[in-house]
């Protein structure tokens, strides 16, 4: 079932913003490596990089990426450029990749030394950006033999989960504004309010991703947290198998069960499982994954109930204050990346669950 959504839903798929580099069509490229690496199907990677050559342009350059622009989440498409590197030995993925490390080089940070989320959101750390950016740097700084730039995200990981901490519930802050300038954040931490279960799923891809990359002498100072982490998760996990849209906040009026984020979740137990950082079941994770989340729409298969987007700040003319109210009155959709993508990452770690066993 799931094989022939895949199939059609990348058939259909238009590249996410008109073609420009971008981490949303990253997510398909993440969930297509994983797939095909799970599977042994080469026809995955071959999608991947189909889509990924259409994006590379002479000198070489990367279609609608400006660096200048220092926003985290472009970072994310570039470990399909390492994975291609790998496996075609093309240079031009590598020379591809520099470009995003170019950017990264002179990226601004915290004065505790973590990356911006963008330049437009200064001084500002958002666990979306801890997916986007380590886990690419790291895989580059492995591929090249650069050790400094898997140092540098390892502390990075580490003083962003001590800034973004939130002692009341034990979980991370979506965001923090680290100048206590915006007027999204509490005035005294600086953090944002609510525990968004999307911005917790990067967060929890990320430090799975990283723990295999790495292994698990280099991990060892993100262990216990991501150990507990991934126990906190778990515990939210509702009767039907998935998560709220705010993860801590079942009496929330307007509070959903949200498809990406458990997707996200999905993905991260089973490879947690896999590394040894989660030892719950994981048995029936997937089945009642996609048990909810798809559905037959209009006589085709769809992965529904996800939040489009959801974010702080103005955007588009509405401030977005980051409380629980604000978060479930987004917009609903269905087939986004965003969604889909965690999905395949999801197939790939239940396929390989099932192979070892």
């Amino acid at each position: 079932m799931l094989t022939r959504y895949f199939t059609d839903f990348l058939a259909a798929y238009q590249p996410y913003k008109e073609g420009r580099w971008c981490y949303e069509d990253g997510c398909i490229y993440r969930g297509l490596q994983l797939l095909a690496d799970a599977t042994g199907e080469a026809h995955w990677r071959e999608t991947m990089k189909r889509m990924v050559d259409a994006q590379i342009g002479e000198g070489p350059s990367l279609a609608g990426y400006n660096p200048s622009e220092y926003n985290i989440d472009n970072i994310l498409s570039g470990r399909a450029l390492l994975d291609l590197a790998e496996t075609t030995g093309d240079p031009v993925y590598m020379q591809c990749a520099a470009l995003e490390i170019r950017q990264l080089d002179t990226h601004p940070r915290t004065r505790s030394g973590v990356y911006w989320h963008k330049l437009r959101y200064p001084w500002q750390v958002w666990l979306d950006g801890l997916y986007m950016g380590p886990p690419f740097q790291i895989g580059y700084g492995l591929a090249t033999g650069k050790e400094s730039y898997v140092t540098d995200s390892l502390t990075q990981l580490d003083t962003a989960l001590k800034m973004l901490f939130f002692e009341k519930t034990g979980l991370y802050a979506h965001a923090i504004d680290e100048a206590k300038m915006q007027p999204w954040c509490d005035p005294q931490t600086g953090m944002s309010h609510a525990h968004w279960s999307r911005s917790l799923g990067w967060l929890v891809m990320a430090l799975v991703d990283v723990a295999e990359l790495v292994g698990p002498e280099r991990f060892a100072t993100l262990r216990e947290r991501t150990v507990k982490l991934l126990a906190d998760v778990a515990s939210y996990r509702r009767p039907e198998g998935l998560w709220l849209q705010v993860l801590d906040e079942p009496e929330l009026e307007g509070n959903f069960l949200e498809t990406s984020a458990s997707a996200m979740f999905v993905y991260g137990l089973l490879k947690g499982a896999e590394l040894g950082l989660y030892d719950g079941d994981v048995s029936t994770l997937f089945d009642d994954l996609t048990a909810y989340a798809m559905r037959e729409v209009d006589g085709k298969l769809s992965m529904v109930e996800m939040c489009w987007v959801a974010g702080l700040g103005w955007f588009e003319g509405r401030f977005r204050d980051g409380t629980g109210p604000y978060y479930v009155s987004e917009r609903r959709v269905a087939d986004d990346a965003k969604g889909v993508g965690p999905l395949m990452m999801a197939a790939a770690a239940e396929t390989a669950r099932k192979a070892r066993g």
